[in-house]
Formats: structure tokens, sequence, C-alpha cells
């Protein structure tokens, strides 16, 4: 007879979960809490034996430790509130968690706030979103919202409170991806001449130039730029919320070479701002910003579209223009040169060529063309 496997602690109540066809699925683990009306079960479920164990061994610490709540009674608002704080916070990003707690607390609360937790239902999510989509919000939105229930519920089964998420039987409703409206060239001369003198106008000039977004733009510090060789390196962004956060993903950290123009006017508004930080005296806050707002300090994104940019446009005989279309500009640009992909991937920070190519490869001339001329050579 072969030695019996000993199991690990916390073990012995996980069990494969089987569809009508009887393939696994899945594994599943059960313990039981103490609740108002005597001792309950409860079940917890993995992917596969160890993600199930993992869960089990955190759900029965959770309950030792009075952690955990009793399903019967939690409504969703209550468990929205502890998901936010116990397991989102200080696990992103801090602009992330602001969009997360702003769909939980101005689109799921106000409508599922009071229910049960384990009595939400897809009819529930299905009529939520199509509420929302009713009373005018995009689907992009509502895109998000089903993203952070569906990453809640997720949470709620792990932790053993439901025992399915109801979200994956709901499909959100798709977003079509809106055309991509860069500047002209004469566009982009009639922006910079209308700029020129402007406070800002290396600003415009730099994220015409190098295309980097706007949060990467204000993030900038002197110390990120070398006048001299004609780089600068994208080390972090500022986020909406007023907040440095380092760049979303490793392709976002990276080093892109100035043009001339661009090294001309990051010269000219060091000089500038030189003189400014010396008239304010006290008054200026250094913070070592290239593009700070008038007092040193780190400029409100709002303010810098509403009350710089949208005044510039006008200026300029231009409409329809928002400060990203600065960044699409670039990139577009560079595609219709017939400037490499991959390139232009890098110095925009995306994530992967075929985002790059999925929006800008239809400003890209003559790929028609090559690929008609490639297959006659390959078949002749």
């Amino acid at each position: 007879m072969g030695k019996k496997k000993e199991r690990g602690n916390g073990e012995g109540d996980v069990y494969p979960r089987k569809n009508r066809e009887g393939k696994v699925i899945g594994y599943r683990g059960s313990y039981w809490v103490q609740t108002a009306e005597g001792p309950k079960r409860r079940y917890v479920s993995g992917k596969n034996k160890i993600e199930a164990r993992a869960a089990l061994r955190k759900a029965k610490s959770d309950a030792d430790g009075g952690l955990l709540f009793d399903a019967g009674t939690l409504t969703i608002e209550d468990y929205l509130g502890r998901w936010l704080a116990d397991s989102v916070k200080d696990t992103v990003r801090r602009s992330t968690f602001v969009q997360y707690e702003s769909v939980v607390n101005r689109h799921v609360v106000p409508a599922l706030g009071r229910m049960k937790l384990n009595s939400l239902t897809p009819a529930h999510v299905r009529r939520l979103y199509r509420e929302k989509l009713d009373s005018g919000l995009s689907p992009r939105t509502v895109q998000y919202i089903h993203v952070t229930l569906h990453k809640a519920l997720k949470q709620a089964v792990m932790d053993g409170l439901i025992p399915r998420n109801v979200t994956d039987a709901v499909k959100a409703p798709q977003a079509h991806k809106k055309e991509v409206k860069p500047l002209s060239p004469a566009e982009v001369n009639a922006l910079l001449s209308a700029a020129r003198g402007d406070r800002l106008e290396a600003l415009y000039v730099l994220a015409i130039h190098t295309g980097l977004r706007r949060g990467e733009l204000l993030g900038l510090r002197w110390s990120d730029i070398d006048l001299e060789v004609g780089t600068l390196s994208v080390q972090r962004s500022l986020g909406t919320d007023g907040t440095f956060n380092p760049p979303k993903r490793n392709k976002s950290r990276r080093t892109v070479k100035l043009t001339g123009h661009a090294v001309e006017a990051l010269g000219g508004h060091r000089a500038r701002q030189n003189e400014e930080r010396m008239r304010l005296g006290s008054l200026w806050e250094d913070h070592g910003l290239v593009f700070p707002n008038r007092l040193g300090k780190p400029m409100n994104a709002d303010n810098l579209y509403h009350r710089e940019f949208k005044p510039l446009l006008k200026r300029a005989g231009l409409s329809g223009f928002t400060f990203h279309s600065l960044r699409h500009t670039c990139a577009t640009l560079l595609c219709s040169k017939n400037v490499n992909p991959k390139i232009v991937q890098e110095m925009l920070g995306h994530a992967t060529i075929s985002q790059t190519m999925d929006t800008y490869s239809h400003v890209m001339p003559g790929m028609g063309d090559v690929a008609a001329t490639a297959l006659e050579e390959a078949l002749s």
C-alpha cells in the first residue's frame, strides 16, 4: 500500500467543482462561522487547489479575527465601503482608487446600495447598466462601472460571502472607439503662432514634438531634462487629484530625444521662469517643475485646459480639439512620414505596438500599395 498523502492545515475541505459534463472547472473550500442564528457554513473558491487553499486559509483567519461579515445581513453599500478600504486602498495608484471610489459612490450605491449582497442577481446589474445608458452616460463609463463591480464581487466570492459573481452573466455595453482628431500641419502652425510669447509656449511645443501625455508634461522636473544632450526622461505623472505617480507601466518610463525646436523653446522657457521666480521672491514655491502654475506649485489640469488651452485655441481660430489632440498630432505626423511604428510606440510609451498600429495605421501612406506589391512579388 502506498503511503497516505498528508494534508496541510486548512486543506481538508478543498474539493473539485464540476460542470454538468463532469469536467473539473475549479475548486471549493468550506468552513464554519458563528452568526447570530448559530453556526453557518461558508464557501470560498479558486481556479485550482492552490488558490482555493489560500482563500480558505485567509477566510478562516478573517473569521477567527472577527473580520468576516454575515452575508445574510450585509448590504451592498456596506460591503463596497469595506472593499474599498481593505482591498483597494494602498494596493493601486491613488488616481485609480479615486476612480473606483467615484464609481461606487456615484453610480452603484445610489442604485443598489440598500440591497443585501447575497440577493444581487444578474437582472439587477443588467437593469443598472440600462438605466445608466438611458440617463446619458457613455458606454465607456458604463463599462468602467462593470469593471469596478466585477472586481468587487470577485473579492466577495473569494472571501466566501457569495457563491458566484453575478456580473459574469452580464455583458457590458460595447464602447465605440472614437477616431482620433489630430491637427493638420497648417493648424499646428496656427496654434504655435498664437502661442508665441505665451507663458506656456514651451508646453505646447513639447506636447507636439514629443507626444507626452498631459500628466507626464505637468510632472516634468528640470532634473529630467538635459538640454545639452537634447533628451528628457519621463519619470512620473501628475494625476488629476494633484498627486505625483510613477508611470503606469514600464513602457511609460522612457527617454525621448528632443527636436532642436523643443530644445530652443525649453531654453527660453527656463530663462522666463527664472525671472518669474525672482520677481515673486518668497511667494514662489520651488518644486523644480518645468510647467508649474504661476506660484511654482503643481498645475491643476482643469485650469490648464479651461484657462490656458481653450483661450489659445480661440486665438488661433481653432475649435474641436482637446489637449490630448496634441499627442495624437505628434503620432500622426510621425506615421504620415513613414517613421517605423516601433519607434513611434516607444516614443509615445504605448504598452504594445499593436496599440500604436490599431490607432494610427490608417494614416500611414501607401500601406495598401506595399501589401499589393509584396503579394505580386511573392506569387510571381
